[in-house]
């Protein structure tokens, strides 16, 4: 300083500190690298074509011309199948692990909690392709399941190659991608939180919907969103367990890359399916705040009904 002092300690810390923003830089670095740029990438080449018999892919003239060679109805017949897969997949998820988390979460006791998180993630302990062969055998005609029905009785199980093998072995692959978000987004409600609502005359049920539930909101939505694109993008269960019945666009978009060797039109099919992943997605985010609307209308009424 000018006249020789040493600087306060708050003086020092304000000087030393650092952009709010900065603490996010790691994120976007991630974000750029990982995801940004492969896809800038991808898009790249599908304004390319492919060059001769044996290249992959060139990018001397410039031009959309892949992007008209991907809206056959053949695609939008595809897609439609896909969709019908990812939007029923993500529900049953939903269904099926809404009720897990929220046990686990608030009725579970504490010490066995960490056992039930590692039990929801043994699946990931294993190969995802490894995962979807297994469920082949144990669906196939011939497999222990199958054999198990007719030793009872029942007809021969011949669910292998069809839609509902496919939306089986989605519901198993993603499952826990949904499970985690929700147990975490109930564990974070807290018992006082719901003990509070139930001393206000609250009965368990209009607890869940009026507290819980919409305390939960934002682990919904990731668990959401981590199953359904991923889901719409998956390509090994649907050649596994779906064969010609359970075609879905990943299929297509990985023939063009691996059989076709047309990078260019493949790509033209990846940045197509993350647009209409995309639009779908802010579809049915619209739908959703559409039907909570009311809700939400009535319960602004009431408050202020409480207010006056």
């Amino acid at each position: 300083m000018p006249d020789g002092s040493r600087p306060e300690p708050t003086q020092q810390k304000k000087a030393r500190r650092l952009p709010g923003a900065t603490l996010a830089l790691p994120a976007w670095l991630w974000l750029i690298v990982f995801f940004l740029l492969p896809v800038a990438v991808v898009f790249w080449y599908s304004l390319g074509y492919k060059p001769g018999l044996f290249g992959t892919h060139a990018n001397d003239i410039i031009s959309l011309d892949r992007y008209a060679e991907v809206f056959t109805p053949t695609f939008f017949e595809t897609f439609k199948n896909t969709l019908g897969i990812g939007i029923a997949g993500t529900l049953l998820c939903f269904v099926i692990g809404a009720p897990i988390a929220y046990w686990m979460a608030l009725k579970a006791p504490a010490n066995l909690k960490g056992l039930l998180v590692a039990l929801v993630l043994v699946p990931f302990w294993t190969n995802f392709l490894v995962r979807t062969i297994g469920w082949m055998v144990v669906l196939s005609p011939e497999g222990w399941l199958s054999t198990a029905l007719q030793a009872v009785g029942f007809e021969p199980f011949s669910i292998l190659y069809t839609r509902s093998a496919v939306l089986f072995g989605v519901v198993y692959n993603y499952l826990p991608l949904m499970i985690l978000p929700l147990f975490v987004a109930f564990d974070r409600v807290g018992e006082v939180v719901r003990e509070a609502s139930k001393d206000l005359g609250a009965n368990s049920m209009r607890t869940f919907l009026r507290v819980t539930f919409p305390l939960a909101r934002p682990g919904i939505v990731v668990g959401v969103l981590l199953v359904y694109i991923p889901l719409m993008g998956d390509y090994i269960t649907a050649t596994v367990l779906g064969g010609a019945k359970g075609n879905m666009v990943g299929q297509m978009l990985a023939s063009q890359f691996q059989t076709a060797q047309n990078w260019a039109l493949g790509s033209a099919m990846a940045i197509t399916l993350i647009l209409m992943i995309a639009v779908s997605i802010a579809v049915m985010a619209a739908v959703f705040w559409l039907v909570a609307l009311p809700f939400r209308y009535q319960n602004h009424v009431k408050l202020a009904e409480v207010a006056a």
